[in-house]
């Protein structure tokens, strides 16, 4: 199924993401941990592609596996870093091969070492040109992804929503945020898209906070910030794991009973493939997260 027919269907959407182990036994454990959130009825679980597309081959193996075997409808994420056009449409007829009708389309992170994208030669400078080469050449799904506090590299916020409705306007079919974790950024940002006629599902990113130095070194890469009051609490209980995974999991449980109050398009839990946490979350939300999708306009 497409994603936006689930979305047409019933809001908000739920769901998990994940990154392809590079080794064998990883890949396993992952794929055992996805297969037991089959009870949870996501409405689909996305699968990363990895820096300069370094974990390509297991992001097509892993998505193929979950289409065939498990039963949950995957999204495959796609970049653009280190690929001719030719590379990246191999990719996609492979994955169309396995059946996969869901692509999140990326410009994709710079690779470790390098300071800023470099666009392959042959290759696509920005995401809306991979959009419109999925679009005309693909019957698929689109995502893309958006930034509520403005993408680290765009000058303003009025820039990267330019750049976010080229996007769009290449065929993206719904949208998924950054991680964040002040709703108010979300709220501002979704009324400032729809102001400049930006009128697709917004599906929130949402990462509970598990590890004090961990999500220092994410939100610095990602240009999310964590609200000081946030960031006293979990500082204050640094060395203590299980206090932080219990502040975290609860600020993240909060965010997702304002978002769904406000009518959000869907709730997208950013797993970095430990479970436990978002599985408690998805588990308490899902009972009163049911709600048919409003009349089309």
């Amino acid at each position: 199924m497409k994603i936006s027919e689930a979305l047409s269907r019933r809001r908000p959407s739920l769901s998990f993401e994940f990154f392809p182990p590079r080794d064998e036994i990883g890949f396993w454990d992952l794929y055992r941990t996805i297969e037991a959130l089959k009870p949870l009825a996501p409405t689909y679980v996305s699968v990363t592609y990895g820096a300069a597309g370094r974990t390509r081959r297991h992001t097509v193996e892993l998505v193929g596996r979950i289409k065939a075997d498990v039963g949950i409808e995957p999204v495959a994420h796609l970049t653009c870093v280190g690929a001719t056009r030719r590379d990246v449409a191999a990719v996609v007829d492979d994955l169309v091969s396995k059946g996969i009708q869901n692509i999140l389309a990326l410009r994709g992170d710079p690779p470790e070492g390098t300071p800023q994208f470099e666009q392959t030669e042959d290759g696509f400078a920005h995401a809306n040109e991979l959009v419109t080469m999925l679009k005309d050449r693909y019957d698929l799904c689109i995502g893309g992804a958006c930034h509520p506090e403005v993408h680290p590299e765009a000058p303003d916020a009025q820039t990267d929503l330019a750049n976010l409705k080229r996007k769009v306007e290449a065929g993206c079919d719904y949208l998924v945020t950054q991680l964040f974790f002040d709703n108010d950024d979300f709220y501002r940002f979704r009324d400032q898209a729809r102001g400049c006629g930006i009128d697709l599902p917004i599906i929130a990113g949402i990462m509970p906070i598990v590890s004090v130095k961990q999500i220092k070194r994410i939100t610095s890469m990602c240009g999310a910030k964590i609200p000081p009051d946030l960031l006293a609490k979990i500082e204050a209980v640094e060395d203590d794991q299980e206090a932080v995974r219990q502040i975290g999991t609860i600020h993240a449980l909060r965010q997702c009973e304002d978002l769904i109050q406000h009518d959000v398009g869907g709730l997208h839990f950013y797993t970095l493939n430990r479970s436990t946490a978002t599985r408690a979350i998805f588990q308490h939300i899902k009972g009163f997260a049911t709600a048919p999708a409003p009349p089309a306009a």
